[in-house]
């Protein structure tokens, strides 16, 4: 590994550390808003079961901001040492959004300090939820202004190029570029799709093992019903990040779609496997699909790869991640989709396969009527398929651009250190990142395992026997 090239290494260590802080950063996001959507239904129906959901997740959040900033500290170190020559050509453009970002942050983590140390000090419990709202949009600011600085690299603008060399910066139009609306619509919904879906599956888990407090259906419900909105929603604006791609980078869905001719009426490919002479075998093409994506017709022309230099072309592997983040998406509409539909449906509440207690079946597991068990085993796995869709996306989103760190204006191999050490960097970042990760799921199970929901309702005086 060390005996790689200085580019190869700076590649894999940013790559590794994405991977790493992409997840913690969406929770980050989206957490805040599932602990104000919980403490606002408790403060609303003056239900005190949904405000302990609200203290709990507050708990849970500040450990995995905690672990955040120190893999998002990491990627701005990793920028100005693996990536020199773009901070030096670039830096005046992106300055603006990594010193926002800061600021968003500290608006937050103030905040939320005040937040957790003011429970049951306010006469009106709404007084104490308006603490949360700068918590909320701090994190979904922070989470903008970090977009808008990959948007830049995939849409630069805000700048003249004169003798090879960055001038006239213009801030403001670099951070509000063309990729910035459906980048950072995106990075935001399924961030609070994850979120959503993480928080829903410790719901389910807990009733699969037998938890018979009413204050986990709570949870499931609250949670499961957002997860659906937030996937809708993350679903919508994929379609919209369709378009902005076929217009602005067709060569990435191009790559994506498998599609090397230009044409319209042009098929969407699914799967399949690419030989040797270009051919595409064993995938299902759906007519007119990537015309209709690409400008809602049949009659759009969608730029082939045949249009672009074989050295500028991306990879064709990012087919497969395109693929793959699409069928993830659709299991997570679908997934609280049927939670929703058994919910609703006539009977829905009273099918044989509930195998919750007093069912001659369900052998006292607790788990509830309308929750078979093959729906919450469905639910428990909406976080981690949510978080592979998130790294899916953000993999497609850097691998598609290549071999471009600036497109258009700057490549990844102009952009890198030409140091020897950054093989040693990558060794310490991994065990760095091994030992943060499996602390902080350490200390979150013993967290929550000292003190269990019904002890705490006990100390709180909250009944556990109210129906949800």
């Amino acid at each position: 590994m060390l005996s790689l090239d200085p580019v190869t290494l700076s590649r894999m260590l940013t790559g590794l550390t994405l991977f790493v802080h992409i997840v913690f950063a969406s929770i980050g996001v989206g957490v805040p808003m599932m602990i104000a959507l919980a403490e606002w239904r408790g403060v609303r129906k003056k239900d005190p079961h949904y405000t302990l959901l609200a203290r709990r997740w507050a708990r849970g959040f500040v450990i995995s901001v905690a672990v955040g900033v120190v893999t998002g500290t990491a990627i701005g170190l990793q920028l100005s040492l693996l990536w020199p020559t773009f901070m030096r050509v670039a830096g005046q453009a992106i300055a603006l959004p990594l010193f926002m970002e800061t600021f968003a942050f500290f608006i937050e983590a103030i905040f939320l300090g005040i937040y957790l140390y003011t429970w049951d000090r306010f006469k009106k419990p709404m007084l104490h939820l308006l603490l949360l709202i700068p918590v909320a949009i701090g994190s979904s600011a922070s989470a903008f202004f970090i977009t808008t600085l990959n948007a830049f690299m995939n849409t630069p603008q805000g700048f003249t190029l004169k003798n090879g060399v960055f001038a006239d910066f213009q801030p403001l139009v670099a951070m509000f570029n063309p990729a910035t609306p459906t980048k950072v619509s995106h990075v935001l919904a399924s961030s609070y799709t994850l979120s959503a879906g993480l928080l829903a599956g410790i719901a389910a888990f807990s009733l699969l093992k037998g938890r018979k407090n009413v204050y986990f259906k709570k949870a499931l419900k609250l949670t499961v019903t957002a997860s659906f909105i937030f996937a809708v929603s993350t679903a919508i604006i994929g379609d919209f990040s369709g378009k902005f791609l076929a217009h602005y980078q067709p060569e990435k869905l191009a790559a994506a779609e498998w599609h090397f001719e230009t044409m319209e009426r042009a098929p969407l490919i699914f799967g399949g496997v690419l030989g040797e002479d270009g051919q595409v075998r064993y995938a299902l093409k759906l007519p007119y699909a990537l015309s209709i994506l690409a400008g809602n017709s049949p009659k759009t022309t969608v730029i082939g790869l045949e249009e672009f230099p074989v050295d500028e072309r991306p990879p064709l592997l990012i087919h497969y991640m395109f693929d793959l983040k699409v069928t993830i998406g659709v299991l997570l509409v679908l997934i609280p989709f049927l939670y929703l539909l058994r919910r609703w449906l006539p009977r829905g509440k009273n099918k044989g396969d509930d195998l919750g207690e007093g069912h001659p079946k369900g052998k006292g597991r607790g788990i509830g009527k309308g929750y078979p068990k093959w729906l919450l085993l469905g639910i428990v796995a909406l976080g981690p398929l949510a978080a592979t869709a998130i790294e899916l996306g953000w993999m497609f989103a850097e691998f598609g651009r290549q071999p471009w760190i600036v497109r258009g204006y700057m490549k990844v191999s102009e952009a890198a250190t030409t140091s020897q050490s950054v093989g040693w960097m990558l060794i310490l970042f991994v065990i760095l990142y091994i030992v943060l990760c499996a602390s902080c799921i350490t200390v979150l199970i013993k967290l929550f395992k000292g003190k269990t929901v019904d002890e705490e309702m006990r100390e709180l005086g909250i009944r556990g026997g109210e129906r949800s």
